[in-house]
């Protein structure tokens, strides 16, 4: 069964409250108990002390053996002294009793030297030992002073009574207090509940509406259940974009991989076809087949790095020395093209905030496309300049027309006699736009001809943090005209 936070809590009240009054009055019971036994044990005390030289002169006398008139008035005295406790003196002639007391049947107990309760049948009593001392004639006895009980039984049997009383009627009370005080205490938590309860993302992007309650706790939850609403809007945003980005690298590698595909079905076919081919003719074929073979390999590998792209998340970026990337990249090239030297000219120091694959990535196929399209010699200089990171690559090629510097970047663009998957320099803009950066086609300085990819990366510095990601992603996605427009990072500057 569910019941509300406010009937729990009543409930929980409810049985608390008795429970906590029946402890309390048993520690009052104890308490009241042991005040009147020490009143009583005080009152047993003075008349003990009151009647002890009464006691000695009548334990004197019996033992002297004197006249039964002179006993007879030591016991009048005794008893007048003791007022209204009971007496017993027990000695060494017999025992001497007067007043209220146990029976004589009863046995007392062997010590008494302080108070104690004992009981006769269905009556309890305080009871008080004293020992008494003649000295002439010598004679020992007890004197024992009793007090009836049933005056402080009948006062703890009251107080008892009360908090049983007290706890029945309390515990309603509580519960229905409590009860009441609760639900105007949770009345703000229903009201953000009954809010929270009425959105829904499938149909509106309107959010969590939350007036301060002045209640700690029911603030704090409404301001968790907002971030955790705007974490969903996030989660929700980047699954679109990952479930775009998949259809659009499934539409692309469809749409691009078919010509290949069919041209090396049809070499393949001449193959088996054709078993006494020429060999010239064969290898002329295997030949093709291999071109197309790599062809369709560079696609999937920048198919890939732009999902890449568009998918990856702020926690991925860093500090990254951009001096190393390009001396690390140039490296690579030499170790792979035999006669390849690209020529870099870099300071220390220049760190920007980023993500080290993409940066590579980026490098990587900006010296690959001057090696490409130029005539062998490539210049990459890295410096500082007005708190930006500017990289350059020149090569000696035909150059980019002006006419087409804005369109280098488009996805599948390439030139007649490429031989690339028309992705290298769409991956290098989407690296650059990613770091809040930009790229620029100029001719190449001298007048000699060639080419210059100019880019621009901030700078970081000690202290301030790189700024975050782009709010638009979108590199595969995209229509071709949407990169040219709107994101204009690679407009000509010049």
């Amino acid at each position: 069964m569910t019941l509300r936070l406010s009937t729990r809590i009543a409930i929980a009240v409810g049985v608390l409250v008795p429970l906590l009054v029946l402890a309390s009055g048993w520690l009052l019971v104890r308490l009241v108990a042991n005040d009147l036994h020490a009143q009583a044990d005080a009152h047993l005390r003075e008349r003990a002390a009151a009647m002890a030289q009464d006691a000695r002169n009548l334990l004197r006398v019996t033992a002297a053996d004197r006249s039964a008139a002179a006993e007879q008035a030591k016991e009048k005295r005794l008893f007048t002294s003791a007022l209204d406790v009971g007496i017993r003196l027990v000695g060494p002639d017999g025992t001497v009793s007067g007043g209220p007391q146990p029976g004589p049947s009863f046995t007392l107990p062997a010590d008494a030297s302080r108070p104690a309760t004992v009981r006769d049948g269905q009556r309890g009593w305080r009871v008080l030992s004293v020992p008494v001392v003649s000295k002439r004639p010598a004679a020992t006895g007890t004197l024992w002073v009793f007090s009836p009980d049933t005056a402080s039984q009948s006062q703890i049997q009251l107080v008892r009574r009360r908090v049983v009383t007290v706890a029945l009627l309390g515990a309603p009370l509580a519960a229905a207090v409590t009860w009441l005080a609760a639900t105007a205490a949770v009345r703000p938590l229903r009201r953000l509940q009954r809010r929270a309860a009425g959105l829904d993302p499938d149909t509106s992007a309107v959010r969590l509406d939350h007036e301060p309650s002045r209640i700690t706790e029911v603030d704090d939850l409404a301001r968790t259940l907002r971030t955790v609403l705007s974490r969903y809007d996030e989660q929700a945003a980047r699954t679109a974009e990952a479930l775009a980005t998949a259809r659009s690298f499934s539409a692309a590698a469809s749409h691009e991989l078919r010509t290949p595909l069919m041209s090396m079905r049809i070499d393949l076919d001449v193959l088996g076809g054709h078993p006494d081919l020429d060999p010239a003719e064969r290898a002329e074929i295997v030949a093709d087949l291999s071109r197309e073979h790599a062809r369709l390999l560079d696609l999937l590998v920048m198919l890939r790095a732009l999902a890449q792209g568009d998918l990856v998340e702020a926690d991925a970026f860093g500090p990254v020395d951009l001096a190393e990337v390009v001396e690390s990249a140039a490296a690579a090239l030499r170790g792979s093209r035999s006669g390849t030297a690209p020529t870099v000219r870099s300071g220390p120091g220049l760190v920007v905030h980023g993500w080290e694959p993409g940066l590579r990535s980026a490098v990587d196929n900006l010296l690959v496309n001057a090696l490409t399209h130029g005539g062998g010699a490539v210049d990459v200089t890295l410096r500082a300049e007005r708190e930006a990171v500017v990289l350059t690559v020149d090569d000696d090629g035909p150059g980019v027309p002006p006419e087409s510097r804005q369109r280098v970047f488009e996805r599948f663009r390439r030139g007649p006699d490429s031989p690339g998957s028309g992705l290298g320099l769409t991956l290098v803009a989407q690296q650059i736009a990613l770091h809040r950066g930009t790229i620029r086609v100029v001719d190449r300085p001298g007048g000699s001809g060639g080419a210059r990819f100019e880019v621009r990366l901030p700078l970081t510095v000690a202290g301030r943090p790189g700024s975050g990601l782009p709010s638009r992603r979108d590199w595969l996605t995209a229509e071709p005209a949407d990169l040219r427009g709107p994101q204009g990072f690679h407009k000509d500057r010049s």
